[in-house]
């Protein structure tokens, strides 16, 4: 795990990207949603109605989408709180990349059904947030 802490730079470039890449995220499982689900040209007149209707891994990707959607600005609050009130840049770092790469996990969770481990990792993202505004907080002490 030091490994991958090590490759995180201490700017706030890094936390920017976390950012960027979270907000990708929904983008990334309404495809996935859409490619499982087998979408076509066609159905582009009505995409949301062909998502509601698709069942299996390609309606838990839609709720994969939906969920990160629901998440998102909390961790959007979270880093630029921190950000704002000073926390170590490098602490910001590490916890929005983590807050990432658990935001993956839970996608692929979610689209493979392991409920109580998307259901862990879910809390773990959360965590992460809420520890962002918890040093926030205590900086500001």
């Amino acid at each position: 795990m030091n490994l991958f802490f090590g490759l995180i730079p201490d700017t706030a470039a890094s936390a920017i990207w976390a950012m960027v890449v979270a907000s990708l995220l929904p983008l990334a499982m309404a495809i996935t949603a859409k490619a499982i689900g087998g979408f076509r040209l066609a159905d582009n007149a009505h995409p949301r109605d062909f998502l509601q209707g698709t069942t299996g891994a390609a309606a838990r990707a839609n709720a994969a989408q939906h969920n990160s959607y629901e998440t998102l600005p909390i961790f959007l609050a979270a880093v630029l709180t921190a950000m704002l009130f000073f926390v170590p840049q490098s602490i910001i770092n590490v916890l929005a990349w983590l807050y990432v790469l658990i935001r993956i996990g839970f996608c692929v969770a979610y689209i493979t059904n392991l409920a109580t481990f998307r259901s862990i990792l879910w809390v773990l993202s959360i965590a992460c947030c809420l520890m962002l505004f918890y040093l926030a907080i205590r900086v500001s002490m």
